[in-house]
């Protein structure tokens, strides 16, 4: 078995290349040559793509990624505007758009699209398909150029096309991707311990850990830690146990208050949810957001966004412990809404505060563009974590090894 498969790493650490466009431009017939396999439908019939069609495949050297081919962005009708808005949803999951062209070329409704997605900050190419059947016109290539936005000609019935496709791609990867993101490795050096608390309750996964245990796990690994795990119950046990103090303690942030407690304050402390605001977000932005707790009102509306969708238990931390929590905090009466996935409301300004996850599940840029959503929206985001520490008193010090980490690395 290889370890390295695109389709085993986690989702939330691929880089996601979304194919888009009119109907019927080639954006199947893209997904089909680049991954070098019939993963999607192609047909001469327009609006064949329905549904997002995702494809998991190897970008060399960049490593693992998912091509996304979407339906077209001129679907018409009812479901089509259906279609549309799941396009969109996935535009937003994008780290590289790539909008594809038949051999008609561009008009103002391409033109108003690539312009949207440039006020997104995401990096674009345009692939000119078909040319086969006509070249892209020189004028639309020289707005193209205006605009600062790559493209390519090609057609996909010639395998000559596809590296030089692939080195545009390559060369359009975000840096931020390119980089390795640290969660907690600038709290610790190498040969040092770093303790993890792993609390297993009814919504905790049968027979293995959760995707931030194994992530901070691995991180220690390959920088050198010598990692130990246990359970909050046995907490007091591991400490004593240790020859010198951990250099940091993490914890799951429904354990926050009780491990608190146990832990002296000589030893740092933090989060998992507070290592992935900052790994996945902007730590400075959620610990602001975590601050309108304080201003909440009656009948102020939060929203709680999960990053995956599973089967809601008893102890559910979003939908039970997060409104728990900050109805205790706050002794408010509030309106809870959740949304799930991918999905992201539209109409944000409803709501006071957004409580993120951590968002293991995502991409960074999809993470990202969610704060800066609510930023341009004037509404508060902070994350599960950051809740949680709060309602337990000991939001600043969970907070603290992180931000001094940052202050040295400045």
């Amino acid at each position: 078995m290889c370890n390295s498969a695109p389709n085993a790493a986690p989702r939330g650490v691929r880089l996601h290349i979304v194919l888009c466009g009119r109907r019927n431009a080639g954006k199947s017939s893209l997904l089909n040559y680049l991954s070098n396999q019939q993963s999607a439908i192609v047909s001469e019939t327009k609006g064949t793509t329905t549904d997002a069609v995702r494809k998991p495949f190897e970008l060399h050297p960049v490593g693992p990624a998912t091509l996304i081919d979407t339906a077209g962005l001129d679907d018409t009708g009812a479901l089509g505007l259906q279609r549309i808005t799941a396009s969109r949803r996935a535009l937003q999951q994008a780290d590289i758009a790539v909008y594809v062209l038949d051999e008609l070329g561009l008009d103002e409704f391409d033109r108003d699209w690539l312009l949207l997605l440039q006020s997104w900050q995401l990096p674009i190419l345009v692939v000119a398909n078909k040319q086969d059947l006509a070249p892209l016109p020189t004028e639309h290539q020289h707005w193209l150029k205006g605009q600062g936005i790559k493209f390519l000609c090609l057609s996909t019935q010639e395998a000559k096309h596809r590296d030089n496709l692939v080195e545009q791609l390559v060369q359009l990867v975000p840096a931020d991707f390119r980089r390795d993101p640290v969660l907690a490795a600038d709290c610790y050096r190498t040969g040092e311990q770093l303790l993890l608390v792993a609390p297993i309750d009814s919504a905790a996964p049968k027979g293995r850990l959760i995707l931030p245990q194994v992530q901070v796990l691995r991180e220690a690994l390959d920088n050198g830690a010598i990692a130990s795990i246990c359970r909050e119950s046995e907490l007091a046990s591991a400490l004593a146990a240790m020859p010198t103090p951990p250099a940091l303690v993490v914890t799951d942030a429904q354990a926050v208050r009780q491990v608190a407690a146990q832990v002296p304050d000589s030893i740092p402390l933090t989060t998992f949810s507070t290592l992935f605001a900052r790994a996945k977000g902007d730590l400075t932005a959620q610990l602001q957001g975590a601050k309108m707790l304080e201003k909440l009102e009656d009948g102020d509306r939060v929203l709680i966004a999960e990053a995956c969708s599973h089967e809601v238990q008893d102890e559910d931390i979003g939908r039970v412990k997060i409104p728990a929590a900050i109805g205790k905090l706050t002794g408010k009466q509030l309106q809870f809404s959740v949304c799930a996935g991918h999905d992201f409301p539209a109409d944000l300004e409803r709501y006071k505060l957004v409580v993120h996850c951590g968002a293991c599940m995502l991409g960074r840029a999809e993470m990202q563009r969610r704060i800066l959503e609510c930023r341009r929206r004037g509404v508060a985001i902070t994350n599960y974590g950051l809740v949680l520490a709060k309602a337990s008193g000991v939001l600043e010090r969970v907070s603290a090894p992180l931000l001094v980490a940052d202050a040295d690395a400045n």
